[in-house]
């Protein structure tokens, strides 16, 4: 009866999810409304949203996982990152990036790039559209695996079918209402999202006695709650996180300035003058959603030494942590069986208000980018509108077959997409919107080598010198490296035309 309940509760969000799906459709008619929602979005719905689109399965299942298994070093200095990055991204982007696009009339990213540096070729739209489908599709993906584990380790179902089951019903609402869609139900799902942290952690630290037992236990490992050592919990050995490991993990914050489906929300609001409410609402959520997290891995470790959860002998498995916590309380009674499905609908909640933005974002590269804008295909709206749409599914069927895989570890796929991005985008968002002598030419060049990079330092120098100081995390330097290019190249080649240092000025002059 408990999990049909549960079971019950789930099929009741979902459905939910669905009929905002359809609803939305009737207001997505053109592509603008598919993928920018006509910028109508009002300020909470922006800010929750975003950061809903942002957080993903990561923030309920990478993040407790990496906090439960070693410590709170390199968890808490992810969050502090990822806090301060946020708040210096709406404070410094938003309001820019929303005057300029609707200036040069972008709708997406990619549009905005091509426009911003005068490239009437459109490579720039090309280069940066194929970055977002190769980083899109793993990322994506990662979100389809956390939904098939959510429901493997509750229901004990196939996890290929839970996998796909939950993929169908994202692809559904997407394909329905688009962008607009995504908005909706991310703000609702950050809502859910939020209640299931508060009410798990509770419970959870209840079940140990209280916060003074559950810090009582983990005070027993040398470098647990150490911001400067840390406690592998698979090996029991105690680490070192010195000054260099600290910057590599802070600078996932660096990683905002280059997300398309956080920088869209920007795009999309109705009013620039409302983005300081958004901002406000955002950091504030932020903050206390990934402290919450990393307390319940926290709380975690307690739960395994009594045999409530687990064990788990890496951060991969444990990233099943709160969906353990939930059964577990469910099944004891604490909480309505229903109840419990409500909460760990929050986590499919957090999947789901990531991959929905993710597929949009990718669509409008394949249909929007490179086949109207890039090679001038010339089609009715209804056709396009046809074309995105099949385009979502399309994306979704290879993320489905990259997520096959049930011991993939969500945290370690959002890292390399997060880096990706980061870094191939970052940069050439912050320059196009701050230096006015940034041209095509040192755009171009900066995506291209932050791009790469990310390959070349993951792939080739972490690996060969793993252990060294080089063993970093691969946003910091592919970053650093795309702005020097940039910075260079621009330098060396022409100066930008004046038309273009004019919107610039223009821009730059809007309150």
């Amino acid at each position: 009866m408990s999990n049909t309940m549960i079971a019950l509760a789930i099929v009741i969000y979902l459905s939910g999810m669905l009929f905002i799906g359809f609803k939305s459709s009737k207001k997505s008619k053109t592509t603008d409304d598919f993928y920018l929602g006509g910028r109508k979005l009002g300020p909470y719905v922006t800010a929750m949203s975003a950061e809903a689109s942002d957080m993903s399965g990561w923030l309920l299942m990478g993040l407790p996982a990496v906090a439960l298994m070693t410590g709170l070093a390199e968890a808490a200095w992810t969050a502090i990152g990822l806090a301060v990055g946020t708040y210096i991204n709406w404070l410094i982007v938003a309001k820019p990036l929303r005057h300029y696009t609707e200036k040069i009339n972008a709708v997406t990213l990619p549009e905005f790039f091509s426009k911003r540096f005068g490239d009437k070729k459109n490579i720039l739209s090309i280069i940066s559209a194929i970055f977002i489908i190769i980083f899109f599709v793993p990322y994506t993906a990662s979100g389809f695996a956390a939904c098939g584990k959510l429901f493997s380790s509750l229901f004990g179902m196939d996890y290929v079918t839970a996998m796909i089951i939950s993929a169908a019903v994202i692809v559904l609402y997407c394909t329905l209402g688009g962008f607009l869609a995504a908005s909706t139900t991310d703000f609702i799902q950050s809502i859910v999202m939020s209640i299931a942290l508060f009410v798990v952690l509770g419970l959870s630290e209840g079940l140990i006695g209280g916060f003074d037992a559950v810090f009582a236990n983990v005070q027993q490992l040398d470098g647990y709650l150490d911001l400067f050592k840390g406690f592998n919990v698979a090996t029991g050995t105690t680490g070192s996180y010195g000054a260099l490991p600290v910057a590599s993990t802070l600078a996932w914050g660096l990683g905002y300035f280059g997300m398309p489906h956080i920088l869209l929300r920007f795009m999309a609001i109705d009013d620039p003058n409302k983005l300081k409410t958004s901002r406000r609402v955002a950091s504030v959520w932020v903050v206390i959603s990934m402290a919450i997290a990393v307390l319940i891995g926290v709380v975690g470790y307690s739960l395994m030494k009594e045999g409530i959860v687990g064990p788990y002998d890496s951060a991969s498995a444990a990233e099943t942590i709160i969906v353990d916590i939930s059964a577990f309380i469910s099944k004891r009674g604490y909480i309505p069986a229903f109840v419990a499905g409500i909460f760990l609908s929050g986590i499919l909640a957090s999947t789901m208000s990531t991959a929905d933005s993710q597929l949009i974002a990718a669509s409008s590269s394949v249909t929007y980018d490179i086949l109207v804008n890039a090679f001038k295909v010339k089609i009715s709206e209804k056709k396009i509108m046809l074309i995105a749409r099949l385009s979502v599914v399309l994306i979704s069927v290879i993320a489905v077959f990259l997520a096959l895989d049930p011991n993939s570890s969500v945290f370690e796929i959002v890292s390399f997409a997060w880096a990706g991005f980061g870094a191939a985008f970052g940069p050439v968002v912050l320059f196009a919107l701050f230096w006015k002598r940034t041209n095509k030419f040192g755009a171009l060049a900066g995506m291209l080598s932050g791009g790469v990079m990310i390959f070349v330092w993951k792939f080739i120098i972490r690996t060969r010198f793993a252990g060294t100081i080089l063993d970093i995390y691969e946003l910091l330097p592919a970053f650093i490296v795309a702005c020097v290019v940039i910075v260079a190249v621009s330098l060396l080649t022409k100066k930008p035309d004046d038309e273009i240092v004019e919107a610039y000025e223009q821009v730059k002059a809007m309150k």
